[in-house]
């Protein structure tokens, strides 16, 4: 993001952002960009409760390593959605909602939904739902690409071409300490390929469509020179915003943002612990992101 950033929001915008509660942004750019969310659900034998109401993580992976079985997930309802746009779209605004991949989520198919029934009952305000591809701190990257080109008058249209283009040079990483949640959650995608041979190795995966493997190492320390190692390739593209997020691994993510700082010379756009959604698939584990942004036409002349 650039320096505006910090700076205080004014009136909102015509075009309201909305997203999911899977980018684990911070609350301070939450609130800055006024960025609307709409809560995934998880929870254990049927009592699914929405994901924002896990205030105490700690106790969410405690129960998540101690448990014989895996907490279940699920997308928000039409009706959830309906309950964040109806508001925004009655007082004449215009809706961008940008969430988790479709391959990972049926989350933006539970959006359109609700955009269509808006669209039907003739509301004033436009909405338009946008698959992400990717999920964690890249989800969360692209809705701050979003919310600040609202803040500056781009129409819908311009803000999601701004969004693809900042997508296509969007990388996100993590490593895990072992593939056993997202093979036994079924989220595992391309890197089922890796089951059998990674399952005592530390994955190194990327977020897209799916989740694919990239590499992978026999230790955790190995897999946190990959991390670093990774962000130096970062900076040397050209990246212009960096960040760090982890699951129940806060020294690993500190030691990484100091790493961090000393190749970019500036500090991560956030660093945040990734919440119980994907937390259940993921298990304990650390994920990095970065990302280079275009200049978008509409917003600044060549």
């Amino acid at each position: 993001m650039s320096a505006s950033a910090e700076s205080r929001p004014g009136s909102p915008s015509d075009t309201a952002i909305v997203t999911d509660s899977t980018p684990y942004l911070p609350d301070r750019l939450i609130e800055r960009w006024r960025i609307h969310q709409v809560s995934l659900y998880v929870g254990w034998e049927g009592d699914l409760r929405p994901e924002r109401d896990y205030t105490d993580l700690d106790a969410f992976y405690a129960q998540l390593h101690e448990s014989a079985s895996l907490p279940t997930t699920s997308q928000p309802s039409a009706g959830d959605f309906l309950a964040c746009f109806e508001p925004l779209v009655s007082a004449g605004r215009d809706v961008l909602s940008i969430h988790l991949a479709s391959g990972l989520s049926g989350t933006c198919e539970s959006a359109r939904e609700a955009a269509r029934l808006l669209a039907e009952a003739g509301q004033p305000g436009r909405v338009e739902v946008l698959d992400s591809q990717t999920g964690a701190g890249g989800l969360g990257c692209l809705v701050l690409v979003a919310a600040e080109a609202a803040e500056q008058g781009a129409s819908v249209d311009a803000i999601i071409d701004l969004v693809r283009e900042a997508r296509e040079s969007l990388d996100i990483w993590f490593c895990l300490d072992t593939l056993e949640y997202l093979r036994r959650g079924g989220r595992i995608g391309a890197a089922q390929a890796m089951v059998g041979t990674a399952l005592k190795l530390k994955p190194i995966l990327t977020f897209g469509t799916e989740i694919a493997p990239v590499g992978r190492v026999r230790t955790r320390e190995r897999a946190f020179e990959r991390m670093v190692a990774y962000l130096r390739e970062l900076q040397e593209r050209g990246a212009t915003d960096w960040i760090v997020q982890h699951a129940q691994a806060p020294a690993d993510a500190e030691r990484l943002v100091e790493q961090g700082k000393a190749i970019f010379g500036f500090d991560p756009l956030f660093c945040t612990q990734v919440g119980p959604v994907l937390g259940a698939h993921l298990g304990a584990g650390m994920l990095v992101g970065g990302m280079t942004r275009p200049t978008p036409a509409p917003l600044q002349a060549s």
